[in-house]
């Protein structure tokens, strides 16, 4: 392939992965992971609530990795509620009767090493995308050797920051899911009634890294539409080649 080609592909992978890293970072600060709304269910029972009368114990929840907002309903109006890390501020006890203790409220709200490792991998694929964008740029306008600063290497921050990706994926989606985040969240310091999640979706913030997901895989067949072959590809077909050798001889 001509190498102006060339450069124009690595150019757009580049951009894509530039605006990746940026939008990651964007979601990151938002509160628009989960959108869900939440029943009210003692007000429900209560009453015996059933059809549109559930609409007045429907409350509303939005809420990212960082901090997010609702609404209650349980019958006698909206009661608006938010909840971030900085209100937890006057929950902070370093050192209790010589223990660690760090957010003891929040551990109680949410699973904290899986929201933990959510933030962590999330940093981590703005790192590797961000080097990934500059590695693209490397290889369009310069001359890199064929080890990890070339098509190899290309490769290599692709996979890396699209396994990241993947990884935040999952483990927010287990946080939401298989631990009931949004219930949790729904009846964090509430102890006269119980609410319980009566539907929920993954909103903006998501979707952006599921698109930085895909751009990833996007940019490893751009590597290969630029004329370089896939790692493990390459080595079978010089088994194949060492092969055929060897039959000859």
């Amino acid at each position: 392939m001509p190498s102006q080609q060339k450069k124009v592909i690595f150019c757009t992978a580049g951009i894509l992965s530039f605006a990746c890293s940026f939008g990651v970072i964007t979601a990151l600060g938002t509160q628009l992971w989960v959108k869900a709304k939440i029943l009210c269910k003692t007000g429900a029972l209560l009453v015996n609530a059933s059809g549109q009368e559930l609409e007045k114990f429907t409350g509303e929840l939005q809420y990212g990795l960082f901090h997010g907002e609702g609404v209650r309903q349980c019958g006698l109006g909206a009661r608006p509620f938010r909840f971030s890390s900085r209100s937890l501020k006057k929950d902070w006890n370093l050192y209790q009767k010589g223990k660690l203790q760090i957010f003891p409220d929040l551990v109680k709200a949410i699973p904290v090493s899986i929201h933990v490792n959510t933030v962590l991998f999330s940093t981590i694929l703005i790192v590797l995308t961000m080097a990934g964008a500059a590695f693209f740029m490397y290889n369009a306008f310069g001359k890199p050797y064929e080890t990890l600063l070339g098509p190899l290497g290309l490769y290599l921050w692709s996979f890396i920051s699209c396994s990241c990706g993947c990884l935040v994926m999952i483990l927010f989606a287990s946080e939401v899911k298989m631990h009931h985040l949004s219930e949790k969240i729904a009846n964090y310091k509430e102890g006269t009634f119980i609410y319980k999640t009566h539907s929920e979706k993954y909103a903006t913030s998501f979707w952006i890294i599921f698109m930085c997901f895909s751009v990833h895989i996007l940019n490893g067949l751009l590597i290969r539409l630029a004329g370089f072959q896939f790692p493990f590809a390459k080595s079978k077909d010089f088994e194949t080649t060492s092969a055929a050798a060897d039959l000859m001889y």
